[in-house]
């Protein structure tokens, strides 16, 4: 039986060790030539090891697939379009974008430097942008292509510590939608997957107490490739009609997500002034303000 993306080429961006990783092994293991992008760089983003990107690719040739490996920065526009024509001139064509790379610099807002934020929204963000805007020239010409870019409960719901995080990552909620709206024309479909995984991520967790350590174990259970089945259907002709959409996934549940539409509406025939603001706003809309609450006070339950 052929693979789902039998014949497809796909760029994995990140695709060296994790979630990447994970995709890459299946999208080859699915009938995909694939690109794996991977700077090997440490979580924070410093340094560069060009092994990652190859270990998974000698890993899908001994599988019997076929595979490439790339360790430039996607933060490049240019090298994004290197890792295009990589992709084409190896394998002639691009069907598929993964836009999975990202880092962490995890710092409480009053003291996140500028090199914090930067850094972050550099290679999620701008990376996603580079790489979305490499491959839709080919996917506009070919009328095909699919999408997939990975957002993060801790920007559809919030987490401490991470504004730069937070922001990229609703960010490519907006990349995502923005793309799929102005490409639906052309048959390209982009939708985000929020990935719930036991990675590198999520691995700094403190275990310091016997409750800490059973929740670090439960977390566990949500390994890589739990994530990977999802991006390959979605990048598949079989989720023909899915677009500008986020699915979760945390072990083995899928969630779809709600994304921001009125919930409430106040009107004033005569206008608005501050005074008339103070004495209405506060107790209409407070029943429907979203509380101050993290990812872990939402998804409260232990992954099944």
């Amino acid at each position: 039986m052929a693979g789902y993306v039998s014949g497809k080429v796909a760029i994995v961006t990140g695709g060296g060790r994790g979630i990447g990783r994970a995709i890459a092994l299946l999208m080859a293991k699915e009938g995909a030539s694939v690109v794996v992008v991977d700077v090997g760089a440490a979580l924070d983003g410093s340094g560069s090891d060009q092994g990652p990107a190859q270990e998974v690719v000698n890993e899908i040739k001994q599988a019997g697939g076929k595979a490439v490996a790339s360790a430039l920065s996607i933060t490049e526009p240019q090298n994004a379009e290197a890792i295009v024509k990589s992709a084409i001139d190896t394998f002639g064509r691009v069907d598929i974008l993964v836009n999975n790379a990202g880092i962490l610099r995890d710092r409480i807002f009053h003291r996140m430097s500028w090199s914090d934020w930067h850094d972050v929204i550099n290679v999620h963000l701008n990376g996603s942008f580079n790489m979305a805007r490499a491959v839709a020239g080919h996917f506009r010409e070919q009328e095909s292509g699919a999408m997939v870019h990975m957002t993060s409960t801790s920007g559809l719901i919030g987490n401490f510590g991470q504004a730069n995080y937070m922001a990229a990552k609703l960010g490519i909620h907006g990349l995502a939608r923005g793309i799929a709206l102005d490409m639906a024309r052309y048959n390209v479909r982009s939708n985000c997957i929020s990935p719930s995984a036991w990675s590198r991520m999520i691995g700094s967790i403190p275990t310091e107490t016997d409750a800490e350590k059973q929740r670090v174990e439960r977390l566990k259970q949500m390994t890589p490739d739990k994530i990977a089945p999802l991006a390959v259907y979605l990048c598949s002709d079989k989720a023909d009609g899915i677009s500008g959409q986020i699915i979760g996934v945390r072990n083995n549940e899928i969630f779809l997500y709600s994304q921001p539409r009125p919930l409430r509406v106040l009107h004033r025939s005569d206008g608005w002034t501050v005074e008339k603001l103070d004495a209405q706003l506060k107790n209409a809309f407070k029943q429907s303000f979203t509380p101050l609450e993290r990812s872990g006070d939402v998804l409260n339950w232990d992954p099944v």
